[in-house]
């Protein structure tokens, strides 16, 4: 496995590339180093419209002039937009790179934005924010989030509001875009089929003219531990608990990464073993670690029935307090193995590749090298993961959040003391 290679020109624009020798595609794509906690006030979901606006239509091409263009070709082209980066990203033939190169310029530097495509766009997100409400396992993490960090930007939902997407005009649009999406908080990379000098020269021949953007300018959450529990006619109860964690560039993040694949990242997990298959509590059960610039939180999602809830949550922190007394070597083997296989397998696939390069770079300013990374996750011990799992339980007051049938949910009092192996 190759590291990456990194340029920065001139304007302040980053370019990175990582070949892979054997690939016969390339992934080219455009990250912004802004997303939905970069929103002020009256701007939640902005990021996530502007996303969507990406690909229809520039001053040049029209939305249907993009996507065909793409697809005559064989490419394939999509966005995303998460708490803390916006990205687009084309798949295509070595042959077509100019092409892709030029179209992410495109709709990114001179999108037309016309009035009916707002209006057709604001619809369809709309839609998706009434889809996410009729999904009490999407709307449940929306939930979780404003229980940990309330008014924050990182407790708002990425998708907004009906009301504040509704009031959205193009001069909204074009003020995030202007302070944002500029050369020193974009990077533009190439994955796959790629040489790095020539790709940086086809980059800077089409973006010499990028103007610089404001840095964002980040302010730190105050976990607040806080509850929420909606009573609704469903078949299930859907429930995410958490705790406060600490962000990407922690040291310890690797011994989290293992603590949360050994506690539920399988079905040899610890969850899927003791909650589903050995007492049947639930069908779904998870745990995730979500590392952000400079916070974060360690959560679990269950998916059980309402007379259950509270018996897989004193099940669930019990099997956490346990972990903070002590790992098993063969769990925390066998949890090395999968996030090795993980991190091989990914990168065995041109867009996998891109992904981590671009996220990498926006996290720690310069590539990492997967061998590296792969040495300090074999030499994470078992006492640096309960570590982990201690401080996460002296870390602060739990969230408790669900959506379900009535249900009696314990406090978030009984909860942490369960945590902490009080019951």
């Amino acid at each position: 496995m190759s590291r990456g290679i990194l340029t920065e020109l001139g304007s302040g624009l980053k370019v990175a590339t990582r070949a892979l020798p054997q690939a016969q595609s390339l992934s080219v794509g455009i990250w912004v180093n802004a997303g939905a906690r970069d929103e002020r006030d009256s701007e939640t979901g902005i990021a996530h419209m502007l996303e969507h606006m990406a690909f229809k239509g520039t001053k040049r091409r029209s939305a249907r002039d993009i996507a065909t263009e793409v697809e005559n070709v064989g490419g394939y082209m999509n966005a995303h937009t998460s708490r803390e980066e916006t990205a687009y990203y084309l798949r295509l033939l070595p042959e077509y790179l100019d092409m892709g190169i030029d179209i992410l310029a495109d709709i990114l530097t001179e999108p037309a934005m016309p009035d009916e495509e707002i209006e057709r766009e604001r619809g369809v997100i709309i839609q998706e924010i009434g889809q996410s409400l009729d999904t009490p396992d999407d709307i449940v993490f929306d939930m979780f989030a404003k229980a940990s960090y309330g008014s924050h930007t990182l407790g708002r939902p990425i998708l907004g509001s009906v009301e504040s997407v509704s009031g959205f005009s193009r001069a909204n649009l074009q003020g995030f875009m202007s302070r944002h999406y500029g050369a020193g908080q974009m990077l533009v990379t190439g994955s796959g089929a790629v040489d790095h000098d020539d790709f940086v020269r086809r980059v800077e021949t089409r973006l010499a003219a990028l103007e610089t953007a404001e840095h964002a300018t980040r302010r730190a959450p105050e976990w607040l531990g806080g509850r929420h529990v909606e009573t609704r006619d469903l078949e299930q109860t859907h429930l995410v608990i958490g705790l406060p964690s600490f962000g990407a560039q922690d040291d310890r993040r690797y011994a989290l990464m293992l603590l949360s694949t050994l506690f539920g990242g399988g079905m040899s997990s610890r969850l899927f073993q003791e909650v589903r298959e050995k007492r049947g509590l639930c069908y779904s059960i998870f745990s995730f670690a979500s590392m952000y610039s400079d916070s974060g939180h360690f959560g679990i999602y269950a998916g059980t029935s309402a007379a259950q809830a509270n018996e897989m949550l004193s099940v669930t922190a019990s099997q956490l307090a346990d972990l903070a007394a002590g790992v098993g070597a063969e769990e925390l083997d066998r949890a090395k193995a999968q996030l090795r296989a993980s991190l091989v397998m990914a990168r065995e696939s041109v867009a996998g590749c891109g992904d981590s390069l671009a996220r990498q770079i926006m996290m720690f300013g310069e590539p990492q090298d997967d061998a590296e990374i792969l040495e300090r996750i074999i030499g994470v011990g078992a006492d640096e993961v309960s570590t982990v799992a201690a401080d996460l339980i002296a870390g602060g007051q739990p969230v408790i959040t669900a959506i379900g049938p009535e249900a009696g949910i314990m406090s978030n009092e009984e909860l942490a003391g369960i945590f902490a192996g009080r019951a």
